[in-house]
């Protein structure tokens, strides 16, 4: 039986808080197997218009055959630009020109696809070299940051992306490790530090943040998405950890206390966090850590 690329969580939840438009404009700015945006593109009319992002090569095949759709091969910290161009064709030069659409969706897990195949280094299931790119262009893989970066830097990683406490050991094993042979696969790693079960998850979780730098694309995103929104539009964001989601909780609080604080400001409302129904998670037991946020843009002051 052929695996799914990926079982989207929280997917009619999500659906009802982009509030979408027969004729609005959207982004699913991690556009993956690509489960959001059918479900976005069922409910857009003839001028309705969406935008795929993504970084990874192998989720082009995805892609519907949909006029309406547009696939775009890049990472969503660069959303603004690649809007400008897209949006704003004659004036995309201008920094001071702002595309506005209706919607924007962004959903922070890595897909079944990724875990699952083994040569793409996600996963400690399979003995496999040690990648983790989402983009498969770059050339940091989780071999150059165990082989490479500083020892304390290591250390950081694993404690602040991995809510590891034993951190520090673990840089030191590694670092005293890779001085006799560099560290090149997934098993090398398990047999240098050998993780107990429950740190397995978080050590690869760190690592992966790292080399894809998944928390400063985050940062950039939660900067730059808002500004985005037409009157009405809504910013909404699936986490899976407690680092990405404090990010987002923190963000949309913030723009909504400015709001709030400053009535020459456009006003910003969050919503409650949602998390999946029982019944969700034992079809889809990769969801159970799903969180939904979202932050909408009244439509008037």
């Amino acid at each position: 039986m052929t695996q799914p690329y990926h079982i989207p969580a929280l997917l009619d939840e999500t659906l009802e808080a982009l509030r979408i438009r027969p004729d609005g404009v959207y982004v699913d700015c991690t556009f993956g197997g690509g489960g959001h945006s059918r479900a976005i593109l069922s409910r857009l009319g003839e001028r309705g218009r969406l935008f795929g992002f993504d970084q990874d090569a192998d989720a082009e095949g995805n892609k519907p055959d949909d006029r309406r759709f547009t696939f775009v091969h890049g990472n969503f910290r660069h959303l603004l630009n690649f809007l400008r161009y897209h949006l704003l064709p004659n004036e995309a030069a201008r920094e001071d020109n702002v595309p506005k659409v209706d919607g924007i969706l962004a959903d922070l897990g890595v897909s079944f696809h990724h875990f699952d195949t083994p040569e793409r280094g996600f996963s400690f299931r399979f003995d496999a070299s040690l990648d983790m790119r989402m983009n498969q262009q770059s050339e940091r893989t989780a071999g150059t940051v165990l082989n490479t970066y500083p020892q304390e830097k290591i250390a950081d990683i694993l404690y602040y992306y991995g809510e590891l406490r034993n951190a520090r050991s673990m840089a030191q094993k590694i670092v005293e490790a890779r001085r006799g042979k560099s560290l090149e696969r997934v098993s090398d790693l398990l047999e240098v530090l050998k993780p107990s079960k429950n740190d397995l998850p978080k050590l690869f979780q760190a690592l992966r943040i790292e080399v894809n730098r998944e928390m400063d694309a985050l940062e950039e995103f939660l900067q730059t998405a808002p500004r985005l929104l037409a009157p009405g539009g809504v910013l909404a964001i699936l986490s899976y950890h407690s680092i990405e989601d404090r990010m987002v909780k923190n963000a949309f609080r913030e723009k909504e206390a400015e709001s709030r604080a400053d009535r020459s400001l456009p006003v910003f409302r969050a919503s409650k966090m949602i998390a999946p129904r029982k019944e969700e998670t034992e079809e889809n037991p990769r969801a159970r850590s799903a969180k939904l946020r979202s932050l909408c843009l009244a439509s008037n002051k």
